[in-house]
């Protein structure tokens, strides 16, 4: 009778295990959609970010004003190459952790 019992412990630790192992892969997989949402949207912010610095590099005669306002938008375009490539590796590393799951 003590072995029933033993592999029924068995049974229940590892359904426990199954049952938390399911909703960490749930919270990694909202957890990976949710970073490739905010990816989308930095990616969107440097796009536009690079659209404006551009066109202002052609208007370059416009002065001073112009000028600052380049160097800002560089600014932030660095920014957001940096937090893209964060949130890309963030993204990479959710994903491997899926995978091994």
């Amino acid at each position: 009778m003590r072995e029933e019992g033993t592999v029924e412990d068995g049974f229940k630790v590892l359904e426990e295990r199954i049952q938390r192992a399911a909703e960490r892969l749930k919270e990694l997989a909202a957890e990976s959609k949710a970073l490739r949402a905010e990816a989308a949207r930095a990616n969107e912010r440097a796009e536009r970010a690079e659209r404006e610095l551009e066109a202002l590099r052609e208007s370059a005669g416009s002065g001073a004003a112009a000028a600052e306002k380049a160097e800002s938008l560089a600014g932030e375009v660095k920014t957001l190459r940096a937090e893209r490539e964060e949130l890309r590796a963030r993204v990479e590393k959710l994903a491997g952790l899926l995978e091994r799951l």
